[in-house]
């Protein structure tokens, strides 16, 4: 098993289970993990998208269940 390098700061306080994954496609990091953070506000039950904690990422929230975050690779 490769170990990737985590870019993401420890403010995102991301839980690392075996259902997490982090993909490095170029210049893009893509990090799939399931949500565990209670949602202030109503939350479509399909597809959410809001930006994200650090400047140049994306949050994409699928079935309220799968957190999908875009970014820029470092490095």
């Amino acid at each position: 098993m490769a170990h990737l390098e985590q870019s993401f700061e420890a403010r995102f306080s991301l839980q690392f289970t075996p259902t997490s994954f982090m993909l490095r496609i170029g210049r893009r990091e893509v990090f799939v993990c399931r949500d565990f953070r209670q949602r202030n506000y109503h939350v479509s039950s399909l597809i959410d998208c809001s930006t994200g904690v650090q400047a140049g990422y994306l949050e994409i929230l699928l079935c309220r269940k799968w957190l999908v975050i875009l970014s820029k690779a470092r490095g």
